[in-house]
């Protein structure tokens, strides 16, 4: 079984109110078998913060080791995952300005959650009529109206 999460995460203001949403799919082959949908949101906070909550609530939904693929539209999330979060770690959790890495709480449990499962990152342009990717940011929206 393959498990896809769309993620999303939406703020007016920035920082402001927010939301995340998470719609989930678990497949067998080109056979959907169970879609899920999850949203929340926060009070203040920042459009890059929910971006990362969305992916740790999709993560946290999982509770057994599986394949899963995060498709995000937050080029933040996928090369902070990707390419920033080793060398983040490794210099103490300091960018290479050395200042402290913003959303560390919220990175800390993504690296903890991937390793629980076989994790794949994938980017696709936003608001590109992409039905998984509409979906979360409709929740994401509707996650805002939650605080």
């Amino acid at each position: 079984m393959e498990i896809i999460a769309y993620t999303d995460g939406a703020c007016s203001g920035n920082p402001g109110p927010g939301g995340w949403g998470v719609l989930l799919i678990a497949k067998k082959g080109d056979k959907i078998l169970k879609e899920k949908e999850l949203s929340g949101g926060e009070v203040y906070t920042t459009n890059n913060r929910m971006e990362l909550r969305a992916a740790v609530q999709a993560l946290k939904e999982i509770y057994n080791k599986s394949e899963i693929t995060i498709i995000t539209d937050s080029v933040y999330l996928k090369d902070g995952m990707l390419l920033w979060l080793p060398r983040w770690e490794k210099n103490g959790w300091k960018t290479s300005n050395k200042k402290p890495v913003k959303n560390q709480d919220l990175w800390q449990d993504l690296q903890q959650l991937v390793k629980c499962h076989s994790v794949t990152w994938e980017w696709v342009k936003g608001h590109n009529g992409e039905y998984g990717n509409e979906k979360a940011d409709q929740l994401a929206r509707e996650g805002m109206l939650k605080v």
